[in-house]
Parts: C-alpha cells; sequence; structure tokens
C-alpha cells in the first residue's frame, strides 16, 4: 500500500486523534445500513486542535451520485451542515462515507476527490456482518490512519 501510514505524523502533530460522540457514530452506522445497498454520505462538525479532534455532530446527506461505488455530497446539505455548525460554533472537520462491499480503506478515486487536506475522511465498512469504522487524513495523496475513540 504505497502511501499508507498507520497512525501516521504526516502534519508534525504527533498521533493523530478523532474523538467521535457515540451518538454521531450511531448516527453514522444507521444512515449507511439505510442506504445500502448505495453509498451513504455525511459530514463531521466539530474541533480539530493539533492534531486531535473533537466531533461531536454527523450531519447526513444525500449522495447525489445514487451510486453504490461513489458518493457526491448534495450541495445544499452541505450549505445547511455548514450553518449548523457555524450556529453551534463548530466547524465542518470531515466527511464520512460508506464502503459497501469493500473495507473501511480509502479508494483510489476517495484520495483523487479528497476536498480538503485538514480534514478527517471517515469510512464505515458494511463488507462484513458488524459495521467497521475507520478514520483517515490525506493530504497531497498520502493516507494516514487516525485513531478513531468513540465517546
Amino acid at each position: 500500500m504505497s502511501g499508507y501510514r498507520r497512525l501516521g505524523d504526516p502534519f508534525g502533530y504527533g498521533a493523530l486523534v478523532l474523538r467521535m460522540s457515540r451518538q454521531a457514530f450511531d448516527e453514522i452506522v444507521d444512515l449507511a445500513v439505510r442506504e445500502y445497498p448505495l453509498e451513504a454520505c455525511g459530514l463531521l462538525a466539530g474541533t480539530d486542535i493539533d492534531g486531535e479532534a473533537s466531533a461531536p455532530t454527523f450531519h447526513a446527506c444525500r449522495n447525489l451520485a445514487a451510486s453504490a461505488k461513489l458518493y457526491t455530497v448534495d450541495p445544499a446539505d452541505h450549505l445547511r451542515a455548514e450553518r449548523a455548525a457555524d450556529d453551534a460554533d463548530l466547524d465542518i472537520i470531515g466527511v464520512v462515507h460508506s464502503h459497501t462491499h469493500t473495507e473501511p480503506y480509502p479508494s483510489a478515486t476517495d484520495v483523487r476527490d479528497a476536498p480538503d487536506p485538514g480534514w478527517h475522511y471517515v469510512i464505515v465498512s458494511l463488507k462484513r456482518d458488524a459495521p467497521e469504522m475507520r478514520s483517515y487524513r490525506i493530504v497531497d495523496g498520502q493516507i494516514s490512519e487516525e485513531r478513531l475513540v468513540i465517546e
């Protein structure tokens, strides 16, 4: 896996951590299961300071691609999530999507289309009986897995 570092340090912050609320985690898994066999997507709102992020809120978004292999966040839903985050003094800090039949690891398309190097990229896989979730940072094509802590 060229360009992959587990719990890497591409930004000089030390180990990267994404702390997600139990409510956001549950909402993500629920959306992924409901949208199956299509990919689900949404945005994370929270704070990100020195490589340790907190994501208390998940905003489900419509997948305009309506595909089992691709996702496109609906721009209207993105705007709605931005406004809700602003109202709560939070920022959009990442994007979430599901992989319906593959591992929770960024695909070549995920890497190519990663919109913001500061974002967290959370993938939930429905490949096995129980959903699996992982989080990554993607900067200049480099993928770094970060620790995901559910609180």
